[in-house]
């Protein structure tokens, strides 16, 4: 066995095929600005408010200033964003007739900011008591509204401009985008045979001594990112810096970091709770330990639970280190889910 940081072969992506830019190591960028654009039109024109009679609708975007670009630089996506928004609404009270209408000024929407953080500033055009009813609609309800819009900006932006950063490895094809969602053809016949029941001891030879690897880890982001950051394809190979096969529902395979590490999703019950087989292909043939990944909302941060039982004991370092350097740490460099996680 490899000494952790001198390289274990059996974490270690190959080389990538593509020299010019090997391991993803030189400074790449997309251009997210056009996309963006359309994409917050598409969240926020025609958003509709309503509460205690009052109805009301965005109808423009007056001004979207701003860019939005995403950067690769040594295997780390880094995400920048900065728009100043001002939204025009309208809308009544109770069955009058009379409408009113004003504006809904965001002037900082950006990485930098929290989505509780960003402003909306609202304003009407009448200075009546029903105007000014109308507005309070907007400024306290309305405003959570778009603040949950803007937040799936943000995470449409991270899903969408992950891919293709990555590039294919030695050899290998290009795995499907996002938008083509085409299912993994994985060939089991490459994978140990395994029941989709739950698993039982098998006799392989020799008895394998077993150990239990508890860890907890909190995370700046809500449970559905970080369930997606851990399920979706595009995200996987995001935060490993390599191909992945995934087929995410029960009894699906995955393979990761070229096959160095498989299993098979037992459970998947979004946004809280993944159980699955997970194994080093270097393990005893058959041999999988059981992997449970809790995720808790705390309001401002997820905190992560995870148990994995049936760890070979020769085997228990080399796993507990590598769930940190190969997991936890990259997801967080790679899509900025808070500090860099802390000792073991």
């Amino acid at each position: 066995m490899a000494k952790w940081g001198e390289g274990d072969p059996r974490w270690i992506v190959e080389e990538r095929a593509d020299a010019t830019n090997v391991n993803n190591w030189h400074w790449t960028e997309k251009n997210a600005t056009p996309w963006s654009k359309k994409r917050l039109e598409e969240l926020l024109v025609g958003l509709k408010i309503e509460e205690d009679g009052v109805k009301c609708e965005i109808k423009d975007i007056a001004k979207i200033e701003g860019e939005a670009t995403i950067n690769n630089r040594k295997k780390k996506l880094i995400f920048f964003y900065e728009w100043e928004l001002e939204l025009e609404w309208k809308g009544s009270l109770g069955d009058s007739k009379t409408s009113f209408t004003g504006k809904a000024e965001i002037p900082n929407l950006s990485e930098e900011n929290d989505i509780e953080d960003i402003d909306v500033n609202v304003s009407v055009k009448s200075s009546s008591d029903e105007a000014h009813t109308v507005k309070e609609v907007i400024r306290k309800k309305g405003s959570d509204i778009i603040r949950e819009r803007l937040g799936q900006y943000i995470k449409d932006l991270k899903t969408e401009f992950s891919q293709n950063l990555i590039l294919p490895s030695k050899d290998q094809k290009k795995s499907p985008t996002a938008t083509e969602k085409k299912p993994v053809k994985k060939d089991l016949s490459t994978l140990p045979v395994v029941s989709k029941a739950a698993p039982k001891e098998q006799k392989i030879g020799v008895k394998i001594n077993t150990l239990t690897y508890k860890y907890q880890e909190d995370f700046l982001c809500p449970p559905d990112e970080l369930y997606t950051t851990l399920t979706d394809v595009v995200r996987v190979q995001a935060w490993t810096h390599g191909p992945a096969e995934m087929e995410t529902e029960k009894g699906g395979p995955f393979v990761l970091f070229n096959g160095m590490v498989e299993g098979i999703f037992d459970e998947l019950s979004s946004p809280n709770k993944i159980v699955m087989r997970w194994r080093f292909k270097s393990w005893p043939p058959a041999h999988y330990s059981v992997v449970t990944i809790q995720l808790i909302d705390k309001q401002d941060h997820t905190v992560m639970r995870l148990t994995q039982t049936g760890i070979p004991d020769s085997d228990f370092d080399r796993t507990k280190a590598g769930w940190r350097q190969y997991y936890w740490v990259p997801i967080k460099d790679t899509f900025g889910f808070g500090a860099r996680v802390g000792s073991l």
